[in-house]
């Protein structure tokens, strides 16, 4: 088995809520997402996609993401995409960082290994881990009292975990933590995200403001430096997320006990071979993990599911469910929610038919 042809559509998602708000004023309306196929030579094809959080959260962009596969699939054609290992080695050797515009490529060759060995991705990635996966909500920046009315609905529809986007004002940020979490039950857990949107000091006004709540503080200032002097100062369970963006990172942050709790965004790392190696680092050193990615649709929706489905469920901390947030459906088979949970396919590879009349044309056609 060889590959013979890596090709991409474009696809635009728009949210169901309208506008995704965090830190900074930052806002998308529609997400540019890619959908990646990568075609051997006996006609099967795998699936993957990426889709980033816009031009200015990570260093990522949509048209990026199109522009580095044609320069990344001609060093591909004519590779077995199921020595996983051996394409992630040439695609770093053929491309020099970048790691989002590998992650589609990699993703889809899960998909052909499960396609070929008839079994879903979360058995090749170590075995399926209970019976579902519990999912988080993100909650967009608005008011106070918008955010807490929207957790208490999503609550109702059977959510547990809340990432509430803050990182602005810091008196509206405390008073948002605040609103949000007298609505919650004891068991319910409650994340503060700034998504760097913090200076040092003003992290430090918050974290002393909210310390009699129970909440997580998440990635509350640019640099890793700052985010530990942060951590430093509070009791709050901590979470690293921006800053974790690799292997070695990962090592400095435990050293350092720069977190409880880290996410691991696949695209971030690079694919589902690299974000399985942090995600198994995790689970040898006692890290518990959010399992998820930039954005994306069904298809990410389904590695997300393998690759949470996974986890052992003690170091599980939450998963997302990126397609119930958008409009547009790109693939059958997909994971769907039900009351705050979803679970891996177990259909062989990622368990998912892309949608050929919502996908269109190819806008990358490499063979």
């Amino acid at each position: 088995m060889k590959i013979a042809r890596v090709f991409a559509h474009r696809v635009d998602l728009p949210l169901k809520e309208g506008r995704y708000s965090w830190s900074g004023g930052k806002f998308v309306e529609v997400f540019d997402s890619t959908i990646v196929g990568v075609e051997t030579d006996d006609g099967r094809v795998g699936y993957g996609e990426v889709c980033p959080l816009g031009p200015f959260y990570l260093p990522a962009y949509a048209e990026g993401v199109r522009a580095g596969l044609k320069e990344l699939a001609p060093h591909l054609i004519g590779l077995d995409p199921r020595e996983l290992a051996v394409i992630n080695q040439r695609m770093d050797a053929a491309l020099k960082g970048h790691p989002y515009v590998k992650s589609g490529i990699d993703i889809a060759c899960w998909d052909l290994l499960g396609q070929v060995t008839g079994l879903p991705v979360c058995a090749l990635m170590g075995g399926r881990f209970g019976e579902s996966v519990r999912l988080y909500r993100a909650i967009s920046q608005e008011s106070p009292d918008a955010m807490a009315a929207k957790v208490e609905g999503y609550r109702n529809e059977g959510y547990t975990r809340f990432q509430l986007k803050v990182g602005g004002d810091p008196d509206v940020d405390i008073a948002r933590i605040r609103a949000v979490r007298a609505l919650l039950s004891d068991t319910d857990r409650l994340v503060a995200d700034a998504n760097t949107g913090w200076t040092q000091h003003e992290a430090m006004r918050v974290v002393r403001a909210v310390r009699d709540v129970d909440v997580y503080i998440e990635q509350p200032c640019l640099t890793y430096d700052e985010c530990l002097s942060v951590r430093r100062h509070t009791d709050h369970p901590y979470v690293m997320d921006e800053n974790i963006d690799g292997i070695d990172m990962l090592l400095r942050g435990h050293a350092d006990g720069a977190m409880d709790v880290v996410n691991l965004k696949i695209s971030k790392l690079g694919g589902l071979t690299k974000t399985k190696q942090a995600r198994d680092l995790c689970v040898s050193l006692g890290i518990a993990m959010t399992l998820e990615d930039s954005w994306g649709g069904d298809v990410t929706t389904a590695a997300i599911a393998h690759l949470a489905h996974s986890t052992p469920e003690p170091l599980r901390f939450t998963a997302t469910d990126f397609n119930s947030y958008v409009t547009v459906s790109t693939a059958e088979g997909a994971p769907q929610r039900e009351k705050g949970f979803m679970r891996a396919s177990d259909q062989p590879g990622l368990g998912v038919t892309p949608r050929m009349d919502v996908l269109g044309r190819r806008v990358v056609d490499i063979s």
